[in-house]
């Protein structure tokens, strides 16, 4: 087909204008992009999209086509409207547990669940993750200057950061930068219980 790549045409909110709307993909691309754990580079390379590109649409300074934002979404394996949805401005939301969704590895031993609502961008997020009693979870690097802040409600944990081992008990808290390996081990006969703050940097290159 000739021509241009169609515009990305997206209903707005009576509050918003046209003007808004670049602002809106950009914040829900760097969201996604950095909860995935993706730099710049590593979604350039995955999608196909410039790493100019990436950074202008992130930083709302251009509207992406909707070929471009299907690149995007297919390296991201979201739908087209994850970079359209709405940033909602609601003061309270209760997140009731039995709806929550809780994301588990292939064994089935690890777990966690997102304490935050996912609309809209955030530097923050926290979670509850549950390991059982002796497993292992590997993490791989976040993007640089992410930090975690952990504390062990339940049973004992190893966490070993970039191959140094810090032993936690009941109760105890680490705060590291997590832009490296990292692992958390069940050292103990009991499923272990940790709440874990998750920080991004500002905008993470």
């Amino acid at each position: 087909m000739n021509g241009p790549a169609p515009a990305l045409a997206v209903p707005l909110s009576p509050e918003e204008t046209v003007e808004d709307l670049p602002l809106r993909v950009g914040e829900n691309l760097r969201r996604l992009r950095t909860r995935n754990g993706l730099s710049l580079e590593r979604l350039s390379r995955a999608s196909g999209v410039s790493r100019a590109m990436l950074s202008q649409i992130e930083l709302g300074r251009s509207v992406p086509s909707v070929t471009v934002l299907w690149k995007i979404s297919r390296a991201l394996e979201v739908p087209l409207s994850a970079f359209t949805a709405q940033i909602t401005g609601t003061e309270i939301t209760v997140l009731r547990a039995h709806r929550a969704k809780v994301l588990s590895s292939r064994n089935g031993r690890f777990s966690s669940r997102a304490l935050f609502p996912f609309a809209g961008p955030r530097r923050v997020e926290f979670y509850e993750m549950r390991l059982a009693a002796r497993a292992v979870e590997d993490a791989d690097p976040h993007p640089p200057g992410t930090v975690e802040n952990l504390v062990l409600a339940q049973g004992s944990l190893d966490m070993v950061i970039a191959g140094t081992s810090h032993r936690l008990e009941d109760g105890d808290a680490i705060h590291f930068v997590a832009d490296r390996p990292h692992s958390y081990r069940n050292i103990g006969p009991i499923e272990a219980l940790f709440y874990l703050v998750m920080l991004y940097p500002d905008y993470a290159e």
